[in-house]
């Protein structure tokens, strides 16, 4: 038995039921150039975060102090300074995000372009005598939408995420494409002295002056494990079982998961039972990469949609699996989002059988915004559809059990799955 801190117990064997059936005011990014491996894993964090229940993907914003950028033409020294940002602007600034990324039918009221330059226009025929009044009015403006997920965000609310930090050097960044076609990346957000900020790394757009700067910064992660372990024999079984509960995907639950697989594995583990009951999510880009931990090489991870082409993408797994035995994972109506993302990935892919109850069925896509004064919004952006071309969002995930099978059970449904699949 391998020690490590309680997780809930498996549920018993049971047979397969049938299943049913302008003026535009923009924030203001540092263009930078990393080494390839961390932009790669950077890149990817940055584009699309998921959100559920007050779970945010974000990062803190900081005060800017001026930046010195050097000219290319002339060599002189221009010194760039983050501008003071009105009340007006700052409800304009967060009124262009939704214009430019929200998912028109992610809200239960209508959307649409003139709509929603009419409620700018409304919005702004007097003037905003307080920053805490614009807030409640970015506030009640999000709220017009209809959607839950998109919501405005204070300043002291991003000092509590650095936990999603994919990075782990206190950065919210994005990959966006130049005027030459090339990706480059942005700064949307920095954690206030986090590794990054510290190493001078700042929200200030050094535009067409100043060269490119090589920075070294040390990775810190401080958020808790959200993997919980433990090797089992269950009734009538010689085989024994690696049982793994994941509480939530976070910055750390692909590299804890790896390990605990790898510990299961050496232990004498014949396959997995992955429990995301309860799991609300939490970042999309974590569920993506542990997905791809028990897929082949090729095989559909998910399909995402949106306004955004940065958000329009098929995520194929790039590598073979680190698991081949069979899994089962567990789910109920709590599994959502990221959770969804790993279940269906797993199921219309015939590496596991899902067991439990209908999933949550959060099936939309949020990014995290920065604000001028340091406040940020979550808005929306796009929507993902499983392996199997199902969009799960109000609907979720109809388990293949209602309790967990006997592993020669298993073994027999995933093996159909997969002629069914190749035929």
């Amino acid at each position: 038995m391998l020690p490590l801190s309680y997780a809930p117990p498996l549920p018993p064997p049971q047979s397969r039921p049938n299943p049913s059936p302008s003026h535009k005011p923009k924030p203001q990014p540092c263009v930078l150039l990393f080494p390839a491996a961390l932009r790669t894993a950077a890149a990817a964090a940055a584009i699309s975060f998921s959100l559920l229940a007050g779970n945010a993907a974000a990062v803190a914003a900081v005060e800017q102090p001026p930046e010195i950028c050097r000219g290319q033409d002339d060599g002189r020294e221009v010194e760039v300074k983050a501008e003071a940002v009105t009340n007006e602007q700052l409800v304009e600034e967060a009124w262009e995000v939704v214009n430019e990324g929200f998912l028109p039918d992610a809200g239960s009221r209508p959307w649409s372009p003139e709509l929603w330059m009419q409620r700018k226009q409304d919005i702004l025929q007097g003037s905003i005598k307080s920053r805490s009044r614009a807030h409640d009015i970015i506030t009640k403006m999000l709220a017009s939408l209809g959607d839950p997920y998109t919501r405005f965000l204070s300043s002291s609310d991003f000092s509590k995420m650095s936990k999603y930090d994919m990075t782990g050097i206190g950065l919210n960044l994005r990959e966006i494409p130049d005027d030459n076609g090339s990706l480059r990346l942005v700064v949307l957000g920095l954690i206030l002295d986090g590794p990054a900020h510290s190493a001078g790394v700042r929200q200030v757009k050094h535009d067409s002056c100043g060269p490119v700067e090589s920075m070294k910064v040390q990775r810190q992660i401080a958020a808790r494990t959200p993997i919980f372990y433990r090797l089992e024999k269950r009734d009538n079984e010689n085989s024994s079982v690696g049982y793994i509960h994941i509480k939530e995907f976070n910055a750390v639950a692909k590299k804890d998961l790896v390990s605990a697989l790898k510990r299961l594995q050496n232990s004498g583990a014949s396959y997995f039972v992955l429990d995301l009951r309860d799991n609300l999510g939490g970042l999309v880009q974590a569920g993506i990469e542990i997905a791809k931990l028990f897929l082949n090489k090729g095989d559909t991870v998910i399909y995402t949609t949106g306004r955004d082409r940065q958000v329009q993408n098929t995520i194929v797994a790039d590598s073979g699996p680190l698991v081949t035995t069979p899994v089962m994972v567990l789910v109920n109506n709590r599994t959502a989002s990221a959770s969804e993302i790993v279940a269906s990935a797993l199921h219309d892919n015939c590496k596991a059988v899902l067991v439990g109850e209908r999933t949550f069925g959060k099936g939309l896509i949020q990014s995290v915004f920065e604000l001028h004064d340091g406040s940020g919004i979550v808005v929306t952006v796009g929507k993902y559809v499983t392996p199997n071309h199902k969009d799960i969002n109000g609907d979720g995930i109809e388990p293949d059990y209602r309790r967990l099978p006997d592993l020669n059970e298993a073994r027999d449904y995933l093996s159909r799955c997969q002629s069914k699949k190749l035929s």
